[in-house]
Formats: structure tokens, C-alpha cells, sequence
């Protein structure tokens, strides 16, 4: 087990969602784990009255936590719903894990998604050795959720196309899944419930219907409101793959973070932090998820190709492989960003040095 690259979040967190369960003496909805502000608890962080810490898995606004946590305990479904890099896919995992127990139901939306991806398959040789039964019928993880009553999770919901999405109206409004071959259907046990992700990147692509619409709870997620808390979900996120990586680096100085931060925060919002200059924007996302690659790629180049610190010239190719996608626009509105704004910072000359080089 130690040599898995990366743990479910169930796994990763055992010790917490025990002691979590421990200190549990709330009424729980039926088939969870823990209650609802236990659930709210894990993801936000907090002290139990052993003294015991959880540590906060999402960073921001703990309503939005709490009404996500409700939304699971109704008969609706959740739709976590904001840009690329704003936690949804994470938020959604460690929601399965608290509830459930297990966030490995999940299936990945694409535009090549099935109905039968979402409903049942078939396997084929024995179906025709042995004709439509149950033993030749292969479950999906939204049917294994609604038979174990547990939480199903649907990635990236409005990738796949309309006709496929429509399946899920009846499994989320009767909580039944119809197996008209077998002349029979699959009811759902309390405690199932579907937690979906949208990206509003891909809005106009393949939009929900209306029909669809009406059984999810939306909840936004946005990207972190400060500066300081940007800079401590890049921290936690870098030192825990730090940890699984077990690489020979230091950790990262909170300078160096603060430095990326900053960079991602102005470009994204297409003016400096005091205010006084305004900038273009790349069509890049810029979000707090690639703030930690370029933060982790930093430390693999430190590591294996530095003297195991992080500095400027390890985070520089980094940097401009998150801000320039397109190798014309985005080039040339790093290149105004590094010699109006970087250039002009006393201690952020090693900065534009590096990444002047590169460019």
C-alpha cells in the first residue's frame, strides 16, 4: 500500500473520519457515516473536543460546505458548479468520503460517455451464451451507489452529450433504474445520492435541460476571495505531494509561493494588487490547481536538477507554461507583464531574470 501514488481520500484521511465518527453522537441520516456537521467539519477543519485536529481539505466559505452537505441529505442531487482549478473534483471526492466511506463510484464525463455508462451494460459473451440475466448484466457505479445507498459521482456532467445526461432524470426523480430486458427494475436504498461537476468553461456545450436542471442543487464554487488564503491552499496541497513524493527538497519558502500566487492572482484579474496598472489577461485559467503544479514541477526541478531549495530560476518555465497557451496572444501579454510589472519589483529581480531567459 505504500507504494499506491496517490490514496483515495478515505484512505488518506481514515484517522481523521474514525475520530470524526467517535465524537459522533448527532442523529445521522440513514446510510451515512457521520452527521452532517461532522461531514462539514472534515472538509472545513476544526478541533474536536478531544483535542484532536482535523485538517481543513477546502479552503473558503464553510456555508457553502454546510448547504452542499443538506443538499446530499434531500432528495436532490448536487451539482458543484465554477472555473477549472476551483476544487470541485476534491470537494466532491472528500463529500463521497465523509458520507459514505467510499468515493470511488465515480464515473468521468466525456463527449464519448454512454448511456449505458451511466445505466448498465452487458457482458456480451455471456448474453449470448446465456441470453439477457442478471449475471451477464455489468452494474455501473450508479447502480452499485443506488443498491449499497451510497454517493455515485458524475465528472464534468455537461461534457457529455444532452441524450445521455437525460438518463439520469428518472434515476433522480424516482430513485429507479428501470432494466426493461430483464422485465425489472433497481430501487435506490437511503443514503444514495449523485454529486455532479460542471465547469463554466465549458458552458454552451452541452447545457443541461431544464428537466435535468430542477433535480440538482447548485452550488458555486468560487475561487479563494484572499490573497492569504490562495497562498495557504497552494502551501497545504504542495507540502502534501511533497510528502508523497518523498522529495529530497526543502520545503518550499512562503515567499516563493506568494511570488506565483501574486503572478496568477494579476493576470487573472487583469490588474496589479494595489490597483494602480492594469493588464491584459491570457485566455488561460490561471487557477489555484495550476498554481500547485507549477509550485510542484518547481520542486522536482530543485530536487533532482538544484541544490534541493526552491528558487525563481525552478518556478520560471513553470510559470510561463501556465500563462502562455496560446504561443501568440499569451506570449505577448507575459512578455508586457514581465517588463511593466515584474521588471519594476526591487526584490523580484531574480524573477525576471529567470524568466526572461526562458522566453
Amino acid at each position: 500500500m505504500s507504494d499506491i501514488l496517490r490514496y483515495h481520500a478515505e484512505q488518506l484521511f481514515a484517522e481523521e473520519l474514525e475520530e470524526l465518527r467517535k465524537q459522533d453522537t448527532g442523529k445521522r441520516p440513514h446510510n451515512w457515516l457521520l452527521t452532517p456537521q461532522s461531514v462539514v467539519t472534515y472538509l472545513v477543519g476544526g478541533k474536536l473536543k478531544n483535542g484532536f485536529d482535523v485538517t481543513p481539505k477546502y479552503i473558503g466559505s464553510k456555508r457553502l460546505m454546510e448547504i452542499a452537505a443538506a443538499t446530499l441529505a434531500t432528495d436532490r442531487a448536487l451539482l458543484l458548479y465554477g472555473l477549472p482549478g476551483t476544487a470541485k473534483s476534491w470537494v466532491s471526492e472528500h463529500l463521497a468520503a465523509a458520507i459514505s466511506g467510499d468515493s470511488t463510484m465515480i464515473i468521468q464525463g466525456t463527449a464519448g460517455t454512454s448511456e449505458e455508462s451511466i445505466r448498465y451494460g452487458w457482458n456480451y459473451a455471456r448474453l449470448l451464451a446465456e441470453g439477457p440475466s442478471r449475471n451477464a448484466l455489468v452494474e455501473t457505479p450508479v447502480m452499485r451507489a443506488m443498491q449499497d445507498g451510497k454517493i455515485a459521482r458524475i465528472e464534468e456532467l455537461t461534457r457529455i452529450g444532452a441524450d445521455v445526461q437525460d438518463t439520469l432524470i428518472t434515476i433522480l426523480s424516482e430513485k429507479t433504474l428501470p432494466v426493461p430486458e430483464l422485465n425489472t427494475e433497481v430501487q435506490a436504498n437511503k443514503g444514495f445520492n449523485v454529486i455532479a461537476t460542471a465547469n463554466n468553461r465549458d458552458k454552451g456545450v452541452n447545457e443541461l435541460s431544464s428537466a435535468l436542471k430542477r433535480r440538482f442543487n447548485t452550488v458555486i464554487l468560487p475561487v479563494p476571495d484572499s490573497m492569504e488564503e490562495e497562498i495557504d491552499i497552494v502551501r497545504r496541497r504542495v507540502e502534501s505531494f511533497e510528502k508523497t513524493m518523498d522529495l529530497p527538497a526543502e520545503k518550499p519558502a512562503l515567499e516563493e509561493i506568494r511570488r506565483i500566487v501574486t503572478i496568477f492572482r494579476e493576470l487573472r484579474n487583469g490588474v496589479t494588487l494595489d490597483g494602480k496598472t492594469k493588464l491584459k489577461s491570457p485566455g488561460s485559467t490561471l487557477s489555484t490547481a495550476e498554481a500547485i503544479s507549477v509550485v510542484n514541477n518547481g520542486l522536482a526541478l530543485a530536487a533532482y536538477f538544484g541544490d534541493g531549495t526552491l528558487n525563481a530560476a525552478d518556478l520560471a518555465a513553470g510559470v510561463i507554461g501556465a500563462v502562455v497557451k496560446d504561443p501568440v496572444q499569451d506570449k505577448l501579454v507575459w512578455q508586457e507583464y514581465l517588463e511593466t510589472v515584474v521588471k519594476t519589483r526591487e526584490d523580484w529581480k531574480d524573477v525576471y531574470r529567470a524568466c526572461r531567459d526562458l522566453a
